[in-house]
């Protein structure tokens, strides 16, 4: 299916180019060669580069050292996850709060470690439940939020998405998580991550970037592609990751995305030739 693209010199105006990562720039553990090479071009043309993960399963240091692995050369400023963001807001509006945290290991003890006052399970109540993309998920964490959730905590979750792309298929996400305890307690979590409004303005207050500044590069209408539509970031869809051409075609207006391509392949031909 062909998209017929606006003119694409508008990419070239763009300061900060906001990458989500799996789907985008690798899938799993194999980096897209050709995403390496549009990155190294932008940073050859003095463009400024930021890396936003939903996936929340891991932390800073883990993906520093994953995209240094796979050849992309990130500094540590220019990573972001939505557990940041989470951590953010907690840290500015809920603080001293007792948090029930389902999330991996890895997210637990660096909420632990920035001082988040953190549940075992066994208490009697808690102020916040916070469920996140947990690779280590058991039936007691679920039962356990959802006690907590019902005798009054408030419910967030660091971000919406349903599935996460690996080489050998799509595995359920937080977004899926969070369905098991809405459909439970009927009460729908808080989302942090993309597309909402607290990941935009936390972009911009690292960065010091204006949204007419930046442009977002994902592989997910409701999530990557939603946040540039929200906020005046122009949004750029790539097929390499979960969205279908068909997906794009049935989107409503406010989630279709200002362009598409293949991959970043035809981004960096457009941006800068062969």
């Amino acid at each position: 299916m062909f998209f017929k693209n606006p003119d694409t010199d508008i990419l070239k105006e763009k300061k900060l180019f906001v990458f989500d990562m799996d789907g985008t720039i690798y899938l799993g553990g194999r980096p897209f060669d050709f995403a390496i090479n549009f990155i190294k071009n932008l940073r050859k043309s003095g463009k400024k580069v930021l890396f936003f993960t939903n996936n929340a399963s891991h932390t800073n240091p883990f993906y520093l050292e994953r995209l240094t692995r796979l050849g992309f050369e990130p500094t540590p400023d220019e990573i972001m996850t939505s557990g940041d963001v989470t951590f953010e807001f907690l840290n500015r509006f809920r603080k001293g709060k007792s948090v029930y945290l389902v999330a991996t290991d890895e997210l637990v003890e660096e909420y632990r470690a920035k001082g988040i006052n953190l549940l075992k399970g066994d208490e009697e109540r808690a102020d916040i439940v916070i469920t996140s993309f947990d690779t280590t998920l058991t039936y007691e964490k679920l039962e356990n939020a959802c006690r907590f959730i019902r005798k009054g905590a408030e419910y967030l979750s660091t971000h919406p998405d349903y599935n996460c792309p690996t080489e050998t298929g799509f595995i359920p996400d937080s977004g899926a998580i969070a369905a098991f305890v809405t459909a439970s307690t009927k009460v729908e979590p808080t989302y942090f991550g993309k597309p909402y409004k607290e990941t935009i303005e936390m972009i911009g207050e690292a960065t010091g970037y204006s949204n007419e500044e930046m442009c977002i590069f994902g592989d997910r209408l409701y999530t990557d592609i939603a946040l540039g539509k929200r906020f005046g970031v122009t949004a750029v869809l790539v097929l390499s990751g979960e969205t279908q051409p068909e997906d794009v075609e049935v989107a409503a207006d406010y989630d279709k995305p200002d362009f598409v391509f293949k991959s970043l392949d035809s981004v960096n031909d457009v941006m800068f030739g062969k």
